[in-house]
């Protein structure tokens, strides 16, 4: 049985996420009450379910978010199959997402503003965030972008071990927040400044063949390969399920792009199953 705790900060993404979920045949449920989870996991093994999704965030309450840590360990002590997502987005993105809406904050009341409830579930939800499998930042992603990245990271896990995502960004749209590994390659020649190139990415074969060219771009590939080849095998043996590396340029449309591919295609032979290639500023 699958198990996923979808959890984390209010207008971050969880409604979706679950629907996302529901889409892909998990049997899902939302604003589950933390003590609640143990009942659930019993029954559906009973009835032989096979994928689970809850989402358990603070309309719970805060007494029984605090508790919730306590119950991810225990649930995972007893489903090994079981995977934690956190998803967050940062402070002004959520304020301007409530703001729009003009739903009320689950913690705002009479005495408390929009601001101060923001920050107080962000102190409830830093316990959480440290026993999260993966890690989510919506800050930057539209309801598909993110629907995308549900499926491929967790309905698209074929194989046990850990999951690679090989993702590029622009440094000028602000670095990503959920990465494991940040590469800067902002330091190595620009094809943006040929105008005959300046219209194509790092996808297509005439920004491949310039780049190829460079020994500097050789060598920082070959770098950051040898760099992940000897540490990811002890992400493996600690039990992490999920890795992301991000390789960042100044606009994310050329090396940073051209860069994720030759490193997808390097480690593809033994991740094969298990390896994405998300381009940030591409799929916008």
């Amino acid at each position: 049985m699958h198990i996923v705790i979808i959890t984390g900060l209010s207008g971050s993404g969880k409604t979706l996420t679950l629907n996302t979920l529901e889409d892909q045949n998990y049997y899902c449920i939302d604003n589950l009450p933390p003590q609640l989870l143990p009942k659930l996991l019993k029954i559906a093994l009973a009835q032989q379910r096979k994928k689970i999704a809850v989402s358990i965030d603070i309309r719970s309450g805060i007494e029984n978010i605090q508790q919730l840590p306590k119950v991810i360990a225990k649930t995972k002590s007893q489903y090994k199959n079981t995977e934690v997502v956190y998803l967050y987005a940062r402070t002004e993105i959520i304020r301007k997402r409530y703001n729009e809406t003009r739903r009320r904050h689950p913690l705002a009341h009479a005495k408390q503003s929009l601001n101060d409830s923001l920050e107080q579930e962000q102190g409830l939800f830093a316990d959480i965030s440290n026993v999260a499998d993966l890690h989510i930042d919506t800050s930057k992603t539209d309801i598909y972008q993110l629907s995308y990245l549900i499926k491929q990271r967790l309905c698209g896990k074929n194989i046990q071990g850990i999951a690679l995502m090989f993702q590029s960004f622009g440094f000028k749209h602000s670095a990503p927040c959920d990465s494991d590994f940040t590469f800067d390659v902002r330091c190595l020649p620009n094809p943006y400044w040929v105008s005959e190139l300046r219209k194509f990415s790092g996808q297509d074969q005439a920004i491949k063949d310039w780049l190829s060219q460079h020994e500097s771009v050789k060598n920082m590939v070959n770098d950051i390969q040898h760099f992940l080849k000897n540490w990811i095998p002890s992400f493996e043996e600690n039990q992490k399920a999920y890795m992301t590396i991000s390789i960042g340029c100044t606009g994310g449309h050329h090396r940073s792009v051209y860069i994720v591919e030759q490193l997808a295609d390097i480690f593809a032979q033994q991740y094969a199953k298990n390896s994405l290639v998300h381009h940030r500023e591409l799929s916008k």
